[in-house]
């Protein structure tokens, strides 16, 4: 009799049965949030509390994250605790800006991520992904978490900057780490709102990392500037000439273009590159949902060509792929504030309320998904997709503010998971104990060190 084995279970912190202490609240922030939440957060629609720093609303209903998000999102701004962390990196990027820079923003990169261009994109992200495998001809461990922030700086360099980004990979997949190891983290005097005149030690020490991107970003300013003077016919309309083109009186100030090249150099690249990197730790760990995904792709591959199709062709492969993400969502956290106080069904939310729309939690709630904890990639596939509401599956965000390289995103990640596992096998070693720590993204303290065997010559 052919049976399945039970479904993997991938490491994750078990709910708190009792709340901390205000000193062990502020020590488990700064070491890893996903620590802080109990067995409430878990089971319950909202939260709705006075913490340290003042009213707390966690939302985990669809409906009130549609609300929040969507339905009412006037009313809401960036919370303030996040802008604290986000916007000595980002500033003015798209991820940070407020109003008026933020339309400006947006609508001046919306070109650059529609589905023409996007699927334009596809024969260089092949080629990239190409060249990158090359480096597991020979077999052995590597870090795949590591491995994968290098990918996927590849192909960003390649398709929104047309490989003119100034700098070298290797030592901008080593800085960004440590740019999240520093600036990237709640400091203690974040949760109590102090002011910012007050040092934040943590950011203290990034400021070294923040100007090495600042630089990587004058420099590739200066490279394409120097190109559209030699060459204004000649140079790609990519992601970096629209920017440039967009500024002006009416457009982006400079300050703006480069917040946004920093951001989509630090942060555009740094989610795809989790996810990845936790899809192949859990297809290791679950080597049936391994065989499937591998069938298939072999399938698809032996019989299309064009990358552009491949998102549609490979519904095992990204249902796996979509699962990882909701286990470790990249961004694991979405920070509101409300602008005036207001009610939602018997809820009251008060005026600069810390309102939380936690994709990690929500993910993981036990009245939303059927054993919420185990890998299950079949909660993704056709005929199931569909079942699942809108608002409780967040892995780019909802509403006005939704992540605008979200198409990118998956069709990238297809295309590099069908490569790599056409051509490599990856198995965990006995060094490989991950855990799962949110800085800026979810990220697996301790690397994914695996091993690496050939399916088939590249």
């Amino acid at each position: 009799m052919d049976t399945q084995p039970a479904p993997f279970v991938p490491p994750a912190p078990k709910p708190r049965t009792s709340p901390p202490s205000t000193l062990e609240m502020m020590r488990i922030v700064y070491r890893n949030p996903l620590e802080l939440w109990g067995e409430p957060t878990y089971n319950e629609p909202w939260i709705s509390v006075n913490g340290v720093g003042g009213p707390l609303v966690v939302a985990n209903d669809p409906g009130l994250i549609r609300h929040v998000l969507v339905d009412n999102a006037r009313n809401y701004k960036m919370a303030t605790v996040r802008q604290m962390i986000l916007r000595p990196i980002l500033r003015d990027g798209l991820l940070t800006a407020e109003g008026e820079v933020w339309k400006r923003s947006r609508k001046a990169m919306a070109p650059v991520f529609t589905p023409r261009h996007i699927f334009g994109f596809a024969q260089p992200m092949l080629k990239r992904t190409l060249d990158f495998v090359a480096r597991y001809e020979a077999g052995g461990t590597t870090d795949i978490a590591h491995d994968m922030t290098l990918l996927t700086y590849d192909i960003l360099a390649e398709t929104l900057f047309s490989g003119e980004i100034a700098g070298e990979p290797g030592s901008f997949a080593r800085e960004i780490d440590r740019l999240f190891e520093t600036m990237g983290r709640v400091d203690p005097l974040d949760l109590l709102r102090a002011p910012l005149w007050l040092p934040r030690l943590t950011r203290i020490r990034g400021r070294k990392t923040m100007a090495y991107f600042r630089d990587i970003v004058a420099g590739t300013v200066r490279m394409r500037e120097e190109r559209l003077k030699r060459d204004p016919d000649g140079v790609p309309q990519d992601f970096l000439t629209l920017l440039l083109k967009a500024e002006g009186p009416d457009g982006l100030t400079r300050a703006e273009v480069e917040d946004n090249i920093i951001t989509f150099i630090g942060a555009g690249h740094e989610t795809t590159a989790r996810a990845l990197g936790w899809t192949l730790y859990c297809l290791a760990e679950a080597p049936w949902e391994r065989d499937k995904i591998e069938r298939e792709i072999d399938d698809v591959l032996s019989r299309e060509p064009d990358p552009t199709k491949w998102l549609d062709a490979m519904p095992l492969t990204r249902a796996a792929f979509e699962e990882a993400l909701r286990l470790y969502p990249p961004a694991p956290s979405i920070n509101r504030e409300p602008i005036e106080p207001e009610t939602w069904n018997d809820l009251h939310i008060p005026k600069y309320a810390a309102v939380l729309v936690m994709p990690w939690v929500v993910h993981r709630h036990r009245k939303l998904w059927d054993r919420p904890d185990a890998f299950m990639p079949e909660r993704f596939h056709p005929g199931n997709r569909d079942r699942i509401d809108r608002f409780q599956y967040l892995p780019f965000g909802a509403g006005p503010r939704v992540c605008i390289g979200a198409s990118f995103a998956m069709q990238e990640a297809i295309i590099a998971l069908a490569i790599l596992l056409s051509r490599f096998r990856f198995d965990s070693t006995a060094e490989t104990h991950p855990w799962p720590v949110q800085k800026l993204t979810t990220q697996p303290q301790g690397g994914l060190p695996m091993q690496v065997t050939a399916r088939r010559a590249s």
